[in-house]
């Protein structure tokens, strides 16, 4: 592997905290998209994950030729609801900051209980290479809604998103818990666990 960059592709600072603390140690000078030049908008036009983190790796591609291109997409799926937020989860009702689209599930889930309030977080990152070459991770981690949030750590819908080991939301978790059982997590321990392989270092 000849790329001595990774560029992830995200703003999120959330996002970017975990994948700092999840990728540190890497012998690669990592890159947001804050760090790189004229960074055109690449719409999130696709039904699943995989279709938005795919569009979104090759759409920042050539902001960093010949490095490693690497992309997220993830959200949280609630079956009773037919699967929302979903894909939409940034973006839920239309609403722009994370404690109005929290309040709206909430409203949306005020009449069910038991199973019907199990959830699911879900992460697909897009790793490309120099070459084009596509790998892909994944991480899922499943728990139930809580009828009001709770907590101030996190970010997204962490604050609702109550995980069955912790018996508490993802709001209440530390840094070291929420790494170790996220679905981001898992996706990105993925990912270094193959870049280790790659560059030949040891885990």
């Amino acid at each position: 592997m000849n790329g001595a960059a990774l560029l992830f592709a995200t703003t999120n600072e959330g996002k970017q905290r975990e994948i700092r603390r999840l990728l540190e140690g890497l012998p690669l000078r990592l890159l947001f998209l804050q760090d790189v030049p004229e960074v055109p908008e690449v719409e999130e036009t696709g039904q699943t994950f995989l279709d938005n983190a795919r569009l979104k790796a090759q759409g920042y591609a050539h902001l960093a030729p010949g490095a490693l291109i690497a992309a997220e997409d993830s959200g949280l799926v609630v079956p009773a609801l037919e699967g929302e937020p979903g894909v939409y989860s940034a973006r839920y009702g239309g609403l722009t900051d994370d404690v109005s689209r929290n309040a709206l599930l909430i409203k949306r889930m005020q009449s069910l209980y038991g199973k019907d309030r199990d959830a699911y977080y879900e992460a697909v990152v897009v790793l490309l290479s120099p070459q084009g070459e596509e790998h892909i991770f994944t991480g899922r981690v499943h728990g139930s809604i809580a009828p009001a949030p709770d907590g101030t750590g996190g970010f997204g819908y962490d604050p609702v998103f109550i995980h069955p080991d912790l018996g508490r939301t993802f709001g209440n978790a530390s840094q070291y818990e929420k790494d170790l059982l996220s679905h981001r997590g898992k996706a990105i321990r993925a990912m270094r666990e193959y870049l280790e392989g790659q560059l030949g270092v040891e885990g």
